[in-house]
């Protein structure tokens, strides 16, 4: 067979052209696409079939152009399994710049782990995922997958969106169901998106969004889980291995969860009844007794990642926790319950989303949801909170990691939806009360004690764990405003009765003064310059969110050198608005003597977008006054 030098050309033109994908290289993305952007979703098409009450099919297929090392994230190419899901098939394809194909990725190439992290003992759901180092960016990968499961308690959310920083091409989302199962949907952040509902009947709902540009991440914004667009899915009637259930209102879901999931957990051997009952002794108040089983609890045992039985949300059996020492949080707040049971104290099992950042289980639509257990005891018409996995949170008391949420209390009568302790603004505080001297060289020494309670305890308390070397970098870190830094004492009190966390350092610091032929000059506030950095953000997109708000209070004597006369000192200052109030004060006294006093209240809340610069410009006014500067002049 002969070839002419064209004929040549084309055929091994046509073998190039066939061994790429021209939809996947990088110019065909728009150029819209690729601004504030890491990375693009070119596809994400989810597909689930519901066949019945115990049969759910999911198929996946997602095509991500990654533009830089921060768009690695994106990628998504994982599925998590266990006994009652099965990974039917999983593989990846990786396309160059061009989309010329690189690399097939098959399932025995993903890496296969434990899907439990940390300090975990067994567990039987696993994670496989991808894992791909590039040689080269930008580059495509095209993800596949499918699984079956029978448990049709989690229906995926349909949320493509999931970070900044990121653009998406298309998405799809195709559901079948079966009319009898009572399916049902909760649609979130559509408005400004391009966002259509292709299919919306008794068996079948379909969506699809197009062309939705990237979004860059602003300071002080809410979680991008609550400002882009998702879909959250359930069923009236579900299964969860082994167990159908029912979750027409929360009332019948709580029923439901306690009766055939948590029945039969709380059996505890009896010498452990006889020593818990001796513990206890004659006391009578209800939560005087919580206490002294709770501080049991903290010391016998040890919080690990369990995520075994019933779809992670049945705990181990109290027994076991009593014999082991060990638990997750299901299970350590049960085997508390437990022990609770043995002397008479009610509590009930509460199921929230557990995270610094506050998030609701969302209470109009009844479904599996959240991720972290904790324990209420009725006290009067309110509930004392156990956080059972900490070995040093003070009894009764909620950190930042579950305060000021709606959760899901499970009762003998079934499930209610109530708020968790909310630490107001004029209760999250700090005080200080210290004093420093500068000398007639400009050098610093002084000593503060710092008492902070609310959610401010939450922070500060984590101090006491902490190395000689990793306090010493908090301090200097925290007084960055202070030069040639010097820590002598570090003393730290712990009161968790009250729940209060003080903190006494004694400091010095060389050449905290400036000095410049017979002036003298220094920062009146050296203990608590305001940190908050507020950047000039030019059409600020999202809402200004402050999620905790405090009151920091501060007293510290000064003592001028000898030799030296004031020749400026700072007016007070006051300044009021929504953001809160801040207030500054200098009271001269004998013998070269002052008194700072300070205080800023700043009220959480979630502002517009346009209210950002007015909070700019609030903490600018902080910020500068905070560095007011006294003169002094040399005699």
């Amino acid at each position: 067979m002969k070839f002419t030098f064209s004929g040549l050309f084309f055929f091994l033109f046509t073998l190039i052209l066939s061994a790429q994908k021209t939809e996947y290289a990088v110019t065909a993305i728009s150029d819209s696409l690729k601004e504030n952007t890491n990375a693009v979703v070119r596809l994400d098409q989810m597909d689930i079939n519901i066949a019945s009450q115990r049969s759910m099919n999911i198929k996946t297929q997602r095509v991500v152009t990654v533009l830089n090392e921060k768009g690695l994230g994106n990628i998504d190419a994982y599925q998590h399994y266990d006994k009652s899901l099965s990974v039917k098939n999983i593989e990846a394809v990786v396309y160059d710049i061009s989309g010329k194909e690189i690399k097939k990725i098959k399932r025995k190439d993903f890496k296969d782990n434990s899907a439990v992290s940390g300090s975990t003992l067994f567990s039987d759901s696993r994670v496989v995922y991808l894992d791909y180092t590039p040689i080269s960016y930008p580059f495509t990968i095209v993800y596949t997958s499918e699984i079956e499961t029978s448990s049709t308690a989690f229906i995926p959310r349909w949320y493509f969106l999931g970070d900044y920083n990121l653009s998406v091409e298309k998405c799809i989302l195709n559901v079948s169901f079966p009319n009898d199962l009572g399916f049902k949907k909760k649609e979130f952040c559509f408005s400004g998106f391009n966002i259509k509902k292709t299919v919306d009947s008794d068996t079948k709902l379909s969506y699809i969004a197009l062309n939705i540009l990237a979004r860059k991440i602003e300071d002080y914004s809410p979680s991008s889980s609550d400002l882009f667009p998702k879909v959250m899915m359930g069923l009236e009637k579900f299964h969860l291995e082994g167990v159908d259930g029912t979750a027409t209102t929360w009332e019948a879901f709580g029923k439901w969860y306690g009766d055939k999931i948590l029945t039969g957990t709380t059996i505890l051997p009896e010498e452990t009844k006889v020593k818990i009952k001796a513990l206890v002794g004659d006391e009578k108040d209800p939560i005087k007794k919580a206490k002294i089983i709770y501080d049991y609890v903290q010391q016998k045992s040890r919080y690990v990642n369990i995520a075994i039985g019933i779809g992670g949300w049945k705990p181990m059996l109290a027994s076991d926790v009593d014999r082991l020492g060990y638990g997750d949080c299901k299970a350590l707040s049960n085997y508390t319950k437990a022990l609770l049971e043995v002397v008479d104290v009610p509590s009930y099992n509460t199921i929230l989303y557990g995270d610094s950042y506050k998030s609701n289980i969302q209470s109009d639509f009844v479904s599996m949801q959240g991720n972290h257990m904790i324990l209420a005891i009725p006290n009067g018409n309110h509930y004392t909170w156990l956080e059972c996995t900490s070995q040093v949170a003070p009894f009764g008391y909620q950190g930042t990691f579950t305060d000021d949420r709606d959760v899901l209390i499970i009762k003998p009568e079934g499930g209610e939806i109530v708020r968790t302790k909310v630490y107001e603004d004029l209760g999250n505080t700090q005080k200080d009360k210290g004093l420093y001297s500068i000398d007639e060289n400009g050098n610093f020494s002084g000593s503060i004690s710092i008492v902070s309670e609310g959610s401010q305890y939450n922070t500060k308390s984590r101090l006491e764990t902490f190395q000689p070397t990793e306090k010493e970098a908090h301090y200097k870190d925290y007084w960055s405003n202070i030069n040639n830094l010097k820590l002598a004492k570090i003393a730290f009190t712990n009161n968790k009765e009250n729940i209060q966390f003080t903190e006494d350092v004694q400091t010095s610091a060389l050449n905290y003064a400036a000095i410049s032929a017979n002036k003298m000059i220094f920062t009146v506030n050296a203990f608590n310059q305001s940190s908050a950095n507020v950047k000039r953000i030019r059409n600020r997109k999202t809402p200004l969110q402050i999620q905790r708000g405090y009151l920091d209070t501060d007293e510290i004597e000064i003592n001028l050198p000898t030799g030296f006369t004031i020749e400026f000192l700072p007016s007070n200052f006051e300044l009021k608005g929504k953001f809160g109030e801040y207030k500054t004060e200098i009271i001269k006294k004998e013998n070269n003597k002052l008194t700072y006093k300070r205080s800023i209240l700043i009220n959480k809340g979630q502002y517009s977008n346009k209210e950002y610069d007015e909070y700019r410009l609030f903490m600018e006014q902080v910020s500068r006054n905070d560095n007011a500067k006294i003169i002094l002049t040399k005699n």
